[in-house]
């Protein structure tokens, strides 16, 4: 499950004393908008259909497009034999000029998994929706939805938390919804790496938010459009399909929608049949979709396995040509030609597991390492290319600029494959080189490309830091023009204020040292220089 991990119930029945805030004085709301934008109720009106009843905190800045879409993804597709509660995600794009951004982003989004980093152009939208019947009302049912909004990708935690509030807000409105909200602004900020305990509604829960070296990521490696229906009201999300956990440290940078309906603002955009499919992840529930979206290459049915001795016919691949009916058996149909062969051994040990009746938690943890570790054994190839693109250390020196990396070179990269490739070394047979010749083409490489360079410009730059920190600046200004030495202190000031704004990896030590450095040349200068350097 995506999302901020939950330890076990983790829920204590006494309220635990409230951490001190370590930051001091805060602005309103700061802790609560570092965790939530908002939380919407949605309800049913008989004039209107869904309708947003209460948004809070009130002065949440929402755009009625927003709210409008909110709306319509907050209640299922189809509520009939929707009778209780539901939980489900949906993710939607924020409007133009209404991007979120919070001071710590980069920060976190550096320490955490690319599955939790903070998404400041979507919301994600945690839902809880209630139908019962209910003779009170007009039209004989009681339908509502609270729904959390957020940036964060907590799945786990966000609807552990509706669980509790849910109910009791259904009980008792808007009261305890206040509540609530206050105590969430007074939780610590969430940091990857960290366990903390949050109180809430006179319980703990205990959340472990990983960092990048604890969470494993799927081997959804290319960007084929893919089409996910699940039947009426097991709206769960793609989520739960794990489809982002196993491709760590790659990035999935295509478009996603874990629950989608024909209401959305972006229903024509994606459901064109005037251009190629888009490459994006749908969860849909209606079977509208599977006519519209027919020529899509990939849609995979999720329905009640039927366990045999034999691999299951609806499990296996199907040609999408033959998809024509809206009772189609649930699995996975494609016109996409697998570049690998199928672990035989793998499926023989999780159908085992199946008539055996393991519990789906160790199965798909045996699905997830597979997956980890075909996943690593792709990447590595091009990790080690991309750290052949590096400079060498002796080439850095404080006196220039740090060199640059090396260009990209696919046919390089290709001549390396061929002889170093992992179709010497995995036990996975097939189409290695033409896996990733397809996986070059898609926006995932681009993503993972441009980390890449990211990170490597960094780890130059902190090189670089370093060299100048070590340097003896005082032999180096002896014969100096003013202007020289003007420029040197430009320069240095500029390392300093970038090794704070990108957090680079360098000692207290070695940035007092810098800013010490700056001081003697600024001294070496005349009064009326030093004047104009020295800030007041």
């Amino acid at each position: 499950m995506l999302g901020a991990e939950w330890a076990g119930k983790g829920t204590q029945t006494e309220i635990m004393e409230e951490p001190e805030n370590p930051r001091g004085s805060r602005l309103p709301w700061e802790c609560f908008s570092a965790w939530l934008d908002g939380v919407c109720v949605v309800t049913f009106d008989l004039e209107l259909g869904q309708a947003m009843e209460l948004v809070y905190p009130h002065n949440i800045q929402i755009t009625e497009k927003e709210k409008t879409s909110i709306c319509y993804l907050s209640f299922p597709d189809s509520y009939s034999g929707c009778l209780g509660d539901t939980q489900f995600t949906f993710r939607m794009r924020r409007s133009a000029g209404h991007r979120n951004t919070f001071h710590d982003d980069e920060k976190y989004n550096r320490e955490a998994p690319v599955t939790l980093q903070r998404d400041t152009a979507h919301y994600y939208g945690y839902v809880y929706f209630r139908q019962v019947r209910d003779s009170s009302v007009k039209r004989g049912y009681f339908q509502k939805s609270l729904v959390l909004l957020s940036s964060l990708p907590y799945t786990n935690l966000f609807h552990t938390l509706l669980q509790l509030i849910a109910p009791e807000y259904f009980n008792k409105l808007e009261p305890c919804l206040e509540a609530v909200c206050n105590q969430i602004d007074r939780w610590p900020l969430p940091a990857p790496g960290l366990s903390l305990s949050l109180p809430i509604m006179g319980l703990v829960l205990q959340v472990k938010i990983p960092n990048q070296s604890d969470l494993m990521e799927t081997n959804v490696i290319t960007d084929q459009p893919k089409d996910r229906l699940d039947p009426p009201c097991h709206i769960s999300s793609i989520h739960e399909l794990d489809l982002f956990r196993c491709i760590s440290p790659l990035k999935f940078c295509s478009d996603f929608r874990p629950y989608f309906t024909i209401h959305d603002s972006e229903f024509k955009e994606y459901t064109t049949k005037t251009q190629a499919p888009p490459s994006l992840l749908l969860g849909v529930t209606n079977p509208f979709f599977i006519k519209t979206l027919q020529h899509w290459p990939h849609i995979l049915r999720v329905g009640e396995p039927r366990v045999s001795g034999d691999l299951p016919k609806q499990v296996k691949l199907k040609k999408i040509t033959k998809l024509k009916t809206l009772d189609t058996k649930t699995g996975m149909y494609t016109s996409y030609k697998a570049f690998l062969h199928k672990d035989k051994a793998l499926i023989k040990q999780l159908l085992k597991g199946l008539q055996k009746k393991l519990p789906s938690s160790a199965l798909s943890l045996l699905l997830q390492k597979h997956m980890f570790d075909l996943t690593q054994s792709f990447i590595l190839p091009l990790e080690r290319y991309m750290g052949s693109l590096m400079p060498h250390h002796s080439a850095i020196t404080p006196w220039k600029n740090p060199p640059q990396v090396r260009p990209f070179q696919q046919e390089e990269l290709m001549k390396m494959l061929e002889h170093t490739g992992p179709q010497y070394s995995s036990a996975i047979k097939g189409d290695w080189i033409g896996l990733y010749r397809r996986f070059l083409k898609s926006p995932h490489f681009d993503g993972w490309y441009r980390q890449k360079q990211k990170e490597m410009r960094e780890r130059l730059e902190t090189a670089h830091l370093k060299v100048i920190c070590e340097a003896n600046i005082a032999a180096w200004i002896k014969n100096k023009s003013e202007v020289e030495i003007v420029d040197l202190v430009l320069k240095l000031r500029d390392k300093l204020v970038r090794a704070h704004r990108q957090h680079l990896p360098v000692s207290p030590t070695s940035l007092n040292r810098l800013k010490l450095h700056i001081d003697d040349v600024i001294g070496s200068l005349p009064e009326d220089l030093q004047s104009i350097l020295h800030p007041h």
